[in-house]
Formats: structure tokens, C-alpha cells, sequence
């Protein structure tokens, strides 16, 4: 790039040197020798053109037009590469380096888990219960302990009965399954909330594939159906429960459908060959074809008997009594 424009500015310079001397030379007279011009007196009226040589009005001579000729072939030349700098100067060169871009805004990091070892909640469970918390965490001011499984009731005891911050009402009772975690895939969550001093904190218990976990339903009798629902649906189980058996699924179902190894497309198990009408291999590629395009699958009759789940007076999910 810039080689080319050394080179452009050379050629404009000597086009404007050309032009300014054959200005220079059109304004300077012919310098007449005196034996020259007592030649031209003495030869008199014999060298004088015929008027059929003079050239009509507005037709140069022939050194006139070669002149002439010449400083129109310099403007253009001048004017090309007037025209070549100004398209070079607005066009960047190839694989030049672009103007620097911004700065790239950092995101601000949100909020993190602080250590709740020091808590006043934290503090009477560790003095009450020697061993029994595992660990303490408080994020946007919500506190949870994990608690050692076998401590369970009596953690949750106290804090009902705690004089100073009566945790007597149970929220919510539910579980977490994290299917990378070994020794305790599923994890039990209480949510406790404290009517009088307005109060919440969070327990969590860890359980093992097929492992048992104690009933807090003798603390909080409301932990009935939330312990049900999270044996129907995760398979823990829980001793102690007064009638512990399946709340949403019918009872002979095979799988926890909230575990995250679970299926979410349509399942074929033992249940569905034992309560669901038989299909002809017709009706069962025409079901498929159906599930493919993401069709209706309850748009004839024959596919609708799939979804009766009681057949020939028998209950499959019976009421509660």
C-alpha cells in the first residue's frame, strides 16, 4: 500500500513539471539573430505561404496540435491517478488490520453460597446434636443443613418444639435425584417454616439407592401424602409411615417416573401388557407411524381403549379407603 502510493505521487509530480514547462515555453518569444533576419528581409515576398496554405480560424498548426495532444494525455494521466489514490485511501487493504474492537463487558457473577457454620440455628443444632450436621450453606438468605440420615427425627423434633423459633409448620417434604452421585444418588428436602418468628430453613437428608429413611410423619402428621408421593415417584422408602403405598401411579407400576434414568417417551412394561387391550401388528405400526410425526395418538377408537385403565369391573388403582 504504501509502495503504490510512493509511486502514484511520483507520477502526479512529473505530470505537473510537464505541463508547467510547456507553459513556460509557450510564453517565452523566439530569439531573432540579426544575419537570420536579413535573410528573411532579402528573401522578401518569395517565401511568403500561398493563402491556400494558411490554416482556416480555430485549426491549430501542426506543432500546435502535437502540443496540444500532449497536455491533454498529461491531464489524464493526472486525473487517473487522482482517481486511484482516492479510491485506495477509501478501500482497506487486504488483510489489514481492522479499527480495534471493544472491550468485552465482563458479566457480573451472581450471588454464591456463603458458610452458615456460624448461624444461630446452625450453632443450637450442633450443640444439641453432636455429629448430626454435615454441612451448612446459606444462599439469598435461605439456610440449609444437611443432616446425618439416622438424625432425622430428632433434628426435626426439637425444631418444632424449639421455644425460641417453633419451626411448626412443614411446607413442603420432596426429593432430588442426582444420578452421578455414587453413594447417595437421592437426596431428601424439607422445607421448614416457623409461623410465630417468620422463619425458614431448609434440611436435607442423602440416601442410598433402595435405602430407608425414618418418617417424620409422628412430627408433622401433614408428611403423610408428600412421603407417598416421593415413594411413588423416586422410590425411597419410608419406616414407620402409617400407610405407605403408591399416591399417583397404580400399585403393581414398575419405575419412579421423576428419576432422571427414567424414560420420557412412552414406556412398554408388565403393566401395560397385563391392563391394556392387545393391538394387531397393523394398529401398532400405525401407532408408531402416529408417535413419529408427532401426531394425535388419540384420534381413533381402537388407540383410545389404550387409556382405559379399568377393564371387566376390576379397579386398577384403587381409591383410598
Amino acid at each position: 500500500m504504501r509502495k503504490a502510493a510512493v509511486e502514484a505521487v511520483a507520477c502526479l509530480q512529473y505530470g505537473c513539471n510537464f505541463l508547467s514547462e510547456l507553459m513556460e515555453e509557450d510564453k517565452k518569444e523566439p530569439e531573432s539573430h540579426p544575419s537570420a533576419q536579413l535573410d528573411a528581409d532579402e528573401s522578401g515576398a518569395a517565401e511568403t505561404p500561398a493563402p491556400s496554405d494558411i490554416p482556416a480560424a480555430g485549426v491549430l498548426a501542426g506543432a500546435d496540435a502535437e502540443k496540444a495532444a500532449m497536455v491533454e494525455q498529461a491531464k489524464t494521466r493526472v486525473a487517473a491517478v487522482k482517481e486511484s489514490l482516492i479510491e485506495k485511501a477509501a478501500r482497506p487493504a487486504a488483510g489489514a488490520p481492522g479499527p480495534p474492537k471493544a472491550p468485552v463487558k465482563k458479566k457480573e457473577e451472581g450471588p454464591k453460597p456463603i458458610d452458615a457454620s456460624h448461624h444461630p440455628i446452625v450453632k443450637k443444632l450442633k450443640d444439641q446434636f453432636d455429629g448430626a450436621v454435615i454441612e451448612a450453606v446459606e444462599f439469598l438468605g435461605q439456610v440449609s443443613v444437611r443432616l446425618e440420615p439416622s438424625r432425622i427425627v430428632q433434628v426435626c423434633d426439637f425444631l418444632k418444639n424449639d421455644e425460641e423459633t417453633s419451626f411448626d409448620y412443614l411446607s413442603d417434604l420432596t426429593c432430588v435425584h442426582f444420578p452421578l452421585r455414587t453413594e447417595a444418588p437421592l437426596e431428601i428436602v424439607y422445607n421448614l417454616y416457623s409461623i410465630p418468628a417468620n422463619e425458614r430453613i431448609r434440611l436435607k437428608v442423602g440416601v442410598a439407592d433402595g435405602g430407608v429413611v425414618q418418617s417424620v410423619t409422628g412430627v408433622w402428621p401433614a408428611a403423610n401424602w408428600m412421603e407417598r408421593e416421593v415413594f411413588d415417584l423416586f422410590g425411597v422408602t419410608f419406616s414407620n409411615h402409617p400407610d405407605l403405598r403408591r399416591l399417583l401411579l397404580p400399585p403393581d407400576w414398575e419405575g419412579y417416573p421423576l428419576r432422571k434414568d427414567y424414560p420420557l417417551e412412552f414406556v412398554e412394561n408388565a403393566w401395560t401388557e397385563r391392563h391394556l387391550p392387545e393391538m394387531s401388528d397393523v394398529q401398532i405400526e400405525q401407532l408408531q407411524q402416529r408417535r413419529a410425526y408427532g401426531l394425535e395418538i388419540l384420534s381413533v377408537p381402537e388407540e383410545r381403549l389404550m387409556r382405559e385403565i379399568f377393564q371387566g369391573g376390576k379397579e386398577v388403582m384403587p381409591k383410598d379407603k
